[in-house]
């Protein structure tokens, strides 16, 4: 049963630009009413500089990017081991009752990965028991492409972004300070 004493499940989920965006304004409503954020990024890396980073740095709202990159950048061992250790960290943040919200960005990206064996390293059941069990009065936020029709279900709020229309059609690349 939701509730706001229990805390909530958002899912933002869909093939439109803005999910990771929509969380990180909640990240920001939710520090200015003195809540206690964290976000982990499933597939970005510390090894790029993004816009959520540097703004969160001088918030003082905690982020860690525990990917390795694009699924065609590395191989997927590589991709294997950091979302290993990624959802290895994540619990261990989770479960240590810290944060009032909780956001795990592209973590449907990672759960819907098919190009290599990811259900020992990330598994979904696991991924469905922490919804559950998390701490009372915890919001978790999850959001990426292709989310898990169990997720889904396990989740209060669900808005999927759509895309009716893009500039990368017109063959404009990824904008520093838009997606990055």
């Amino acid at each position: 049963m939701a509730s706001k004493e229990r805390g909530l499940c958002l899912v933002y989920t869909g093939d439109g630009k803005g999910k990771t965006t929509a969380s990180l304004g909640l990240a920001v409503r939710a520090t200015g009413r003195g809540q206690r954020v964290l976000m982990i990024q499933f597939i970005k890396s510390p090894q790029r500089t993004y816009g959520e980073k540097i703004i969160f740095d001088k918030l003082g709202i905690e982020m860690h990017q525990t990917g390795v990159g694009f699924t065609w950048t590395k191989t997927p061992e590589e991709h294997r081991e950091a979302l290993k250790k990624a959802w290895a960290f994540t619990k261990e943040k989770v479960m240590s009752e810290q944060y009032d919200v909780v956001i795990l960005d592209e973590i449907h990206n990672a759960l819907s990965i098919t190009k290599f064996p990811i259900d020992d390293v990330l598994p979904l059941q696991e991924v469905l028991e922490l919804i559950e069990n998390r701490p009372q009065g915890m919001h978790l936020i999850l959001t990426g492409r292709s989310a898990r029709k169990e997720v889904i279900e396990a989740a209060d709020l669900v808005s999927e972004i759509k895309p009716i229309k893009h500039y990368y059609e017109e063959g404009i690349p990824a904008v520093k300070g838009l997606e990055f």
